[in-house]
Order: C-alpha cells, then sequence, then structure tokens
C-alpha cells in the first residue's frame, strides 16, 4: 500500500490518492485497475479501512483510492476551479499510469464508487465508456442530478445547484445517468448495483437498474437488509467481487493458469 501525493492541475492544488498492490508483483505485466471512489464526507482512507476489499489484490488487481473532498465527481457548472471530472480523468489516471504497471485497456478497467462515489462511478463510466468495462455503485447517490432545493438541508441544497446548475438545464443533462444510459453510443460498462433495504436510495437505484434492463444495458441489481454503512456494503462486497472477476476476466485467465 502506498500513499501517492502530487499536484493536480485540472484543481491547481496537491491532492493524495492511495495504492494498493499484488505482492509479489507479476513481472512485466500490465494489472487490471479498479478505480474506487469514496462518498461525501470521506476520505481516500474510508475504503481501506472500512473494507475488506483489499482483498481483491490478492486475485493481481491493482486498487486505486484517489481522494476527492466533498466534489459530485463532475465538473462544476459554476465553479470553474471545481474541475472534478478533468482531476479523475486528466490527471489521476495518467499519473497512476506514470508511476506503476496499470493496465489502459478498457476491458481491464473497473470503477466502483460507494454513495456520492457510486454517483460519480456511473457519470464518469458512462462519460468515459472507452476507458471502463465495468462500472458499480454501492447505495449510489443515482438521483443527485435531479434533486431540486430542500429546506431540510440548504447547504447540501446550494451545493448542488452550484456543481450541476438550475434545474432543466444543460448541465444537469449532461450529468444525470439515467439520461446518458439512453444517449450512450459505444458499448456499455457492465453495471453492479446494490442498495440496503432500509435506504432512501433503494427507490431510485432500483429505477435506475429497472431502465438498464429496459434499454438492454448489461447489469445486475441486488438489494439487502440494512441501511447506509459499512455493514451493508461489507456485506455485498463478496458478490461485488465475483461479478468483478468475471467480467474483467481474472476467473478464466487464473484457471488457465493453474
Amino acid at each position: 500500500m502506498e500513499d501517492v501525493h502530487f499536484h493536480s492541475a485540472a484543481l491547481d492544488r496537491d491532492m493524495v490518492y492511495r495504492v494498493m498492490l499484488p505482492d509479489p508483483l507479476p513481472g512485466n505485466e500490465k494489472l487490471p485497475v479498479v478505480w474506487l471512489l469514496h462518498g461525501a464526507g470521506s476520505t481516500y482512507r474510508d475504503w481501506s479501512n472500512g473494507s475488506n476489499v483489499a482483498e481483491l489484490a490478492t486475485h493481481g488487481l491493482m486498487l486505486v483510492m484517489p481522494d476527492a473532498g466533498n466534489s459530485y465527481y463532475v465538473n462544476s457548472a459554476s465553479n470553474k476551479k471545481a474541475r472534478d471530472e478533468d482531476y479523475l480523468i486528466d490527471d489521476v489516471i495518467p499519473d497512476v499510469r506514470r508511476r506503476f504497471p496499470a493496465s489502459s485497456e478498457r476491458d481491464q478497467n473497473a470503477i466502483v464508487g460507494i454513495s456520492r462515489g457510486g454517483f460519480g462511478a456511473a457519470v464518469i463510466a458512462l462519460r468515459h465508456p472507452q476507458l471502463f468495462s465495468f462500472a458499480a455503485g454501492m447505495s449510489s447517490a443515482i438521483d443527485m442530478a435531479e434533486r431540486s432545493f430542500r429546506w431540510r438541508a440548504p447547504s447540501a441544497s446550494f451545493g448542488i445547484r452550484d456543481t450541476f446548475g438550475p434545474m432543466g438545464s444543460e448541465t444537469r443533462k449532461t450529468s444525470d445517468p439515467y439520461k446518458l444510459i439512453a444517449s450512450l453510443q459505444q458499448p456499455a460498462p457492465y453495471f453492479y448495483l446494490t442498495c440496503g433495504q432500509q435506504e432512501s436510495l433503494l427507490e431510485p437505484n432500483q429505477r435506475f437498474a429497472a431502465r438498464l434492463k429496459q434499454l438492454g444495458l448489461p447489469s445486475e441489481f441486488h438489494a439487502e437488509p440494512g441501511g447506509h454503512n459499512w455493514d451493508q456494503w461489507n456485506r455485498q462486497l463478496p458478490g461485488l467481487e465475483t461479478s468483478l472477476l468475471q467480467h474483467l476476466r481474472l476467473v478464466q485467465q487464473k484457471a488457465a493458469h493453474a
């Protein structure tokens, strides 16, 4: 495990990401990569500190956990310095590939997120389908771009408007997973979605899963008992791991080398 500090041109400040590598490294081969996005109020440490995700590295995967602060993983509609999508695509990914043996092949790259990171994983995968063959969201805040002003959460509501623009705007549409899947021109990534049955996010995730199915896009959805916390997400991790290894073709490769 290594924490890398580097300068982000998109954000014009120093940032950090955490990397987990398999031990030992497989010679000169490029490694398949899982890009792990954290949720709101969290940091790049949360995946490694709160879950058993390190198990994936034992299958020959590289794990990358970028710090994203309290961002929505998209470029802000109003703040030209808050270019969080550019930060991930133009800064983090190239920096990782310069420093580590990370594969740049689409079928060797997956993006996975928790909560707001799940929203980010969906938007990033749909806006850059040439980069990722697998996208997963656990308790994704998938309806984020649909949310309007809420008096019960004024600070969050102002943040949403600043990031996505006013309701009905073009910036809202281009950051809305429900609309992005309908206009996808390239092969879609495989979507693996989970949500706790006691979460307010269950209905938006069910609706997104139903829309994927209606459009004939490859996906699966799992709802299990539990709330919006690591207890529920850790119970979902084994299923995510199984699907991820299958779709990155690591199960077949491992069997072939056995």
